[in-house]
């Protein structure tokens, strides 16, 4: 196994990180200072440190995470509280979510220390499902859920989407469904709210854009104000972990 990736995979710190901290002189390899990242190592009877200290080999992890509406996923922020400041117990050196979810945006992340994990799922040519559960202001024409089945163009200059797959499982007046509605996003709605169409769904995706499942949904007319993730690839956000 390489040198950097045994560290990394000991949360000492991120693949770029620890390659850093090789060079500085900062490890050893059976008492002998080692700097360069690549250098092959035996992780069962090599012994190494890092800043003298005996690292311990963890391998990669895996978390589930069921991100709640407010946080930021982001290691770290001077304002606002982030997805791994719901870790406290674990030591987060090494640790990163896999892709991201804004601020209001609820639902399953994945956190792990496994940077090819992260590729496979959410680089574009991996074509990795995403399904999310909206409620947005507005109503969704049978024509403009297949407008954003085949795929829509969101922002000028932007290529069109990629097919994506809509279901439509509620709509009426938000008086009559209010009940229903998760959140409190809707609260910034103030002119005739309860007179106003609203529509809800779930919306799969194989793409990361910026605000995507939002952007697409605005083009249709309809303004998201409440989304949460409930599947990426075959793994399905597990009901019972709370938020």
């Amino acid at each position: 196994m390489r040198l950097d990736k045994y560290l990394a995979q000991s949360s000492i710190g991120r693949r770029k990180a620890v390659r850093g901290f090789i060079k500085e002189e900062k490890v050893k390899v059976n008492g002998q200072l080692e700097i360069i990242p690549a250098t092959e190592i035996d992780e069962f009877s090599d012994t190494i440190e890092y800043l003298d200290e005996i690292v311990e080999h963890i391998g990669n992890v895996y978390y589930m995470f069921h991100k709640p509406s407010g946080c930021i996923t982001a290691r770290s922020d001077a304002n606002d509280k982030t997805v791994l400041d719901y870790f406290e117990e674990v030591n987060t050196n090494g640790l990163f979510p896999v892709g991201r979810l804004d601020k209001d945006t609820e639902g399953l992340l994945f956190l792990t220390n496994d940077g090819e994990f992260n590729h496979r799922l959410m680089y574009p040519d991996k074509h990795v499902n995403k399904t999310y559960f909206f409620w947005a202001f507005g109503s969704l024409s049978e024509e403009q859920r297949h407008q954003l089945e085949e795929g829509i163009t969101i922002e000028e200059g932007e290529p069109l989407t990629k097919q994506a797959k809509v279901e439509v499982i509620k709509s009426g007046l938000f008086a009559s469904l209010k009940d229903e509605i998760d959140g409190d996003k809707y609260e910034k709605v103030k002119k005739n709210r309860d007179v106003q169409s609203v529509v809800a769904g779930y919306i799969t995706i194989s793409e990361g854009r910026k605000h995507q499942v939002k952007r697409m949904l605005r083009a249709m007319g309809c303004y998201v104000i409440y989304l949460k993730r409930i599947s990426i690839g075959d793994v399905v956000l597990d009901k019972a972990l709370e938020k």
